[in-house]
């Protein structure tokens, strides 16, 4: 299971159809769906992740919540819209259960690169690492995640994994070219 952590999910290295994660949950974490929604699952270790990462960015007064987890191909297929900031079905980190929209009241939970200059984003850029979690589509990188800048993409990938990327400043795909 440890190598669906650092999986590279993208539009040369999708998931199948009918892939769903075997344990998904949701771990109670504050969010913006209401209960049984489907968005507010996550795959169980990564789901232990983000509650450790936004219990914290509570206790130091910040409100991290959660906006969109899991999100099957079939959901992707609907949602699909050619948009550079959505991903065709198959492609969508989300359909794995291992990414993590987040947001906050003060932009009024909105996934706009707004969220990068609020308190919550510049805390989540130092953070995330230590929970396992990296910055999926960085500024700067698009050339290379073929993704527009997110500052609200979280994905899980393992806390040593999500160190060394943090430390380097490379993106996922950067680190399967360097592993061969």
């Amino acid at each position: 299971m440890r190598k669906m952590y650092m999986r590279l999910i993208n539009r040369e290295h999708p998931l199948p159809e009918n892939y769903i994660p075997e344990n998904l949950v949701d771990i109670g974490i504050p969010f913006d769906a209401l209960p049984g929604d489907p968005k507010r699952l996550l795959e169980e270790k990564a789901a232990f992740a983000a509650l450790e990462l936004i219990t914290r960015s509570h206790r130091e007064g910040l409100n991290l919540w959660g906006v969109s987890g899991y999100r099957s191909y079939q959901r992707q297929k609907k949602l699909y819209t050619g948009s550079p900031y959505v991903a065709p079905p198959g492609t969508s980190e989300h359909q794995s259960g291992l990414a993590l929209d987040v947001s906050c009241p003060e932009i009024h939970m909105e996934l706009t690169e707004d969220f990068a200059r609020t308190k919550e984003g510049i805390w989540l850029v130092r953070h995330a690492p230590l929970y396992g979690f990296i910055l999926r589509y960085p500024a700067n990188k698009e050339h290379i995640t073929q993704v527009p800048y997110e500052p609200w993409h979280i994905r899980y990938v393992t806390k040593p994994l999500a160190s060394y990327l943090s430390l380097t400043g490379i993106t996922l795909e950067e680190y399967y070219a360097i592993q061969g």
